[in-house]
């Protein structure tokens, strides 16, 4: 349906336009930057998608939105879906994870976003200006963003069914680069009607902007763990050595938990592995949303995790550690089954303690102080939360 609106949305604004000269050109111009654009950066893009798994953000909000702001609406939408097509044929075609409906989809997004914002600069004679003209290009893009972004959204929960605001609508960072292309699609706007012969330099920050996202795609990468979305044992143990010398130096304390689901193997059992990698995750969220914002969650195998609380003593760490406890027993989670949905409840989870500096002054001390403690919560009736910071 949507794909089929734009379509005659695009056709219908290309016959009912007359172009100038001055039109095709900045047409041209625009359509040939997003080629090279897309061929100078085609391994980075090819890479990116790869790694992702929500909405992906690219680059072509730079020169579909500056095609918004100084082509005719007809012009504007050929340019986007030049711009997919090309990207289509160059870049994605033959990547499994991004079958060309998806890509049919996408193009028929930008279309109707840029039909959207267009409507509001429509009725300038061409690229807006002064006060009054900056602030129509602000809401051009904010209609851009929330147009495309629904159009997407729909798109996320008609064929994954995700319905947290991440999975539908990306991070924060995701937005965040969204504007950022905006903000480069108005100078390339700007500089295409004033200063034509600078606009190619826009390349620059572009294709920079791109590797910059690449570069930290990949240390979330390899520095987060797949399943549960937490540090992965690795980053946690780097980020836990630093945290301990700034403690060291600054002689002030340390918390570290230890947490072990209890009976997980009855989970798996029963509901199955794929059920129980779904909970795993909803714990490991469980876990980050009741500690501290600056306290550092990781996964150390299995389905046993560990917190580093920086600046806590024991004081503060057993309430943090009763906190999580409670929150796990509260957690249900709906899983599939081999025999249809079922609801998983029911869980409980073993946390043992240590603090720096009484329970160890090196990392590994205090791990096996913490492990020594979560041993004992377990022998003690598992689902509590047991201190050895002394020991």
């Amino acid at each position: 349906m949507v794909e089929g609106l734009a379509a005659a949305v695009a056709v219908v604004a290309l016959l009912r336009s007359n172009y100038e000269t001055t039109e095709f050109v900045r047409f041209g111009s625009l359509l040939g930057l997003a080629f090279l654009q897309a061929e100078l950066s085609r391994s980075v893009e090819r890479l990116r998608r790869t790694l992702c798994d929500r909405p992906h953000i690219n680059m072509t909000s730079v020169w579909t939105f500056a095609g918004v702001l100084v082509l005719p609406s007809g012009l504007a939408l050929a340019l986007g879906l030049l711009i997919y097509l090309h990207l289509w044929l160059r870049v994605w075609r033959g990547m499994s994870h991004r079958p060309a409906y998806r890509v049919v989809y996408c193009a028929a997004a930008i279309v109707l976003s840029c039909l959207a914002s267009g409507a509001i600069v429509s009725g300038w004679n061409g690229l807006p200006v002064g006060f009054a003209g900056s602030l129509k290009i602000v809401e051009a893009a904010a209609v851009f963003t929330v147009a495309n972004a629904f159009v997407v959204a729909l798109s996320v929960y008609l064929h994954t069914g995700g319905r947290s605001p991440r999975s539908l609508f990306g991070s924060g960072d995701d937005n965040l680069l969204e504007v950022t292309t905006l903000v480069l699609g108005t100078s390339t706007a700007l500089g295409i009607v004033h200063a034509p012969a600078l606009v190619p330099f826009i390349l620059l920050p572009v294709l920079v902007l791109h590797r910059s996202v690449l570069v930290r795609q990949l240390e979330i990468a390899a520095n987060i763990d797949g399943k549960t979305g937490v540090l992965n044992a690795h980053a946690w143990h780097l980020l836990s050595e630093r945290e301990l010398s700034s403690a060291a130096r600054a002689k002030s304390k340390l918390g570290v938990l230890m947490l072990d689901l209890d009976h997980f193997k009855q989970v798996n059992d029963v509901y199955g592995h794929l059920a129980g990698d779904v909970v795993l995750k909803v714990v490991a969220e469980t876990i980050s949303e009741h500690v501290r914002d600056y306290d550092s969650v990781g996964r150390f195998g299995g389905e046993e995790f560990v917190v580093l609380l920086p600046g806590a003593t024991e004081t503060e760490v057993i309430p943090v550690a009763e906190r999580v406890r409670q929150a796990v027993m509260a957690i249900e989670v709906e899983v599939a089954t081999a025999s249809g949905p079922r609801v998983v409840r029911g869980l409980s989870v073993s946390i043992g303690v240590a603090v720096y500096p009484a329970g160890g002054t090196v990392l590994e001390r205090l791990l096996h102080v913490a492990d020594s403690a979560l041993y004992q919560a377990k022998n003690s009736g598992r689902n509590r939360v047991v201190s050895l910071a002394a020991a």
